[in-house]
């Protein structure tokens, strides 16, 4: 299997965190973390689809998917290829403009954005592109000519960075205190650009932030401790809620602990 990251070009790095190039050769069901960004992907061959209890969904060829709240099943073709675009915190909006809090806990076709010839020519050049690199080359250049002139929100860039800052462990209350507003224009302008309200956000970037603080030496209890959940059987239940597992199971299970 293959997922090799690229850097994004200099004009769009305050927009997009990082390409991945995913390739596999067999089919297989797999699991996928929620994570703090929103992703689009190309799939320039093979078919993906996303597995809910009893039912497969296939996927659209170039879909992209909000910010979740729980992990998600997928399972692909054999032979299957994907360029993934991980976008930063509050990058989508630069590229387009629906309210991105629309597309929470959802993975919707591209075209919902873009014109479906638009999507027909890049989706044929990303099959015919001679390797990766000029796959890569490719997306950039289609955000790069759909890239619009915005400015960040101040409010919202003050909200993440000490949401991060509190490694997701703050009361919204005490945050909209910090920040000289109220929980409601807040809340509202954080959706709309993030993707999820400062509170689902947090609880993000808490749960997050506990996995890839784990060490075998530290005893899931103080992880749980230092994560704000002075409650064990909260912390194991919003645990398993993310990812599937107990923290014992999913530890035991994922050595190398791959959310990043």
């Amino acid at each position: 299997m293959k997922f090799d990251a690229y850097i994004p070009c200099e004009m769009l790095q305050p927009y997009i965190r990082k390409f991945v190039v995913s390739e596999a050769e067999v089919s297989s069901v797999y699991k996928v973390f929620p994570d703090t960004s929103l992703v689009i992907g190309f799939q320039y061959k093979g078919h993906l689809s996303a597995i809910a209890g009893d039912t497969s969904t296939p996927l659209a060829k170039a879909g992209i998917t909000g910010l979740q709240d729980g992990y998600r099943l997928f399972k692909n073709t054999p032979h299957i290829g994907t360029i993934l675009v991980y976008f930063k915190e509050a990058g989508l909006p630069a590229f387009f403009k629906a309210p991105v809090h629309d597309l929470f806990r959802q993975s919707v076709s591209l075209d919902n954005f873009v014109t479906q010839s638009a999507l027909a020519v890049l989706e044929e050049q990303l099959a015919a592109a001679a390797g990766d690199v000029q796959r890569v080359k490719l997306v950039e250049q289609f955000f790069v000519a759909r890239l619009q002139q915005t400015s960040p929100d101040p409010l919202v860039s003050a909200a993440l960075s000490l949401i991060y800052s509190y490694k997701g462990n703050i009361r919204i209350a005490d945050l909209a205190k910090a920040l000289h507003t109220s929980a409601s224009p807040l809340e509202k302008r954080f959706r709309k650009i993030v993707g999820a309200s400062p509170k689902k956000f947090a609880s993000l970037v808490r749960l997050k932030t506990t996995i890839q603080q784990y060490s075998p030496d530290t005893s899931l209890t103080t992880l749980g401790y230092d994560a704000g959940f002075f409650d064990q059987a909260h912390f194991i239940k919003e645990f398993k809620r993310f990812t599937g597992e107990t923290p014992d199971q999913f530890f035991l299970h994922h050595p190398d602990v791959p959310v990043s």
